[in-house]
């Protein structure tokens, strides 16, 4: 029966799935795969390589570096997110990713984007440091509007939770039967309409397709909601969610609130810690 972790974006509320992540890696809890989308796939790859407090440890340290975030980097690189700092600089000389434990662990990791030219979700299982990992996972992350769109083997994507935010359906169809599903928004949340659709419809208008999906996100999301809390009352996933929202924004640059965000994490799943275990046997 394979076990499955499934995590949702949300720019730097990931945070909180980072603590998540560490307790659960400090307790040796073991997953057959996991699937990330923007920033759950962003942190969540340092589950396969084995890194713990890795992703708490840069984004204090950068996340008021005008190099890594913010309007320098979007006038400079195009991008809020700096494509070569964070996903060149960081990874490869400032707080090096172990490449070689990722390889070596067994766990299967998918990352989710967007194809922008037909609006539907795209799903890159990541499996060697040399097939272009990074660049997916970068993908996944570029948030509309403030990111460029990502250019792979002949695809134009973007963030993966414009057309799937939280994968579960797509891991259930893989055979992934025991789930972990961690949110990084309340219990009683349900998204809104984009109110930046205006400017979407201008900025993508070569792109009818995917502002449909961008349109449609927030009807989508709530269906996967839905389902979610469906299966959660029958026991047949766990969820993990922060008990309140998240006092981070989405480009956060007080790394007292990153770390408060990344403590709740630790938190929940530290109550929760007895129940997943029992759940994952």
């Amino acid at each position: 029966m394979k076990k499955g972790l499934i995590l949702e974006g949300g720019a730097m509320r990931g945070l909180f799935t980072a603590g998540v992540m560490d307790v659960l890696m400090e307790n040796g809890v073991v997953f057959d795969g996991a699937v990330g989308v923007s920033a759950g796939a962003a942190f969540g790859c340092n589950y396969k390589s084995g890194q713990i407090g890795r992703v708490l440890r840069y984004n204090m340290r950068f996340c008021r570096d005008k190099r890594y975030c913010g309007l320098y980097s979007l006038i400079k690189d195009g991008n809020i997110y700096s494509s070569q700092f964070c996903y060149g600089e960081v990874p490869l000389k400032h707080d090096v990713f172990d490449f070689e434990a990722y390889k070596n662990n067994p766990m299967e990791f998918y990352v989710v984007c967007t194809d922008v030219e037909t609006g539907e979700a795209v799903y890159k299982k990541y499996e060697y440091p040399n097939d272009s990992g990074f660049d997916w996972i970068r993908a996944s992350a570029s948030m509309p509007l403030v990111s460029q769109v990502v250019e792979i083997d002949g695809q134009k994507l973007l963030d993966g939770g414009i057309a799937d935010s939280i994968p579960l359906r797509f891991f259930e169809g893989l055979g992934y039967e025991k789930n972990i599903v961690v949110l990084t928004q309340p219990k009683d949340y349900r998204k809104k309409k984009n109110r930046a659709l205006p400017l979407i419809k201008m900025k993508y208008k070569k792109f009818p397709k995917f502002v449909e999906a961008m349109a449609n996100r927030h009807n989508m999301y709530n269906d996967t909601l839905d389902y979610i809390a469906q299966k959660e009352k029958r026991g047949e996933i766990i969820v993990i969610r922060p008990p309140e929202k998240l006092n981070v924004g989405k480009i956060e640059k007080d790394p007292e609130k990153l770390k408060t965000a990344y403590e709740i994490g630790r938190s929940v799943a530290l109550e929760n810690l007895e129940g997943i275990k029992k759940y994952l046997q």
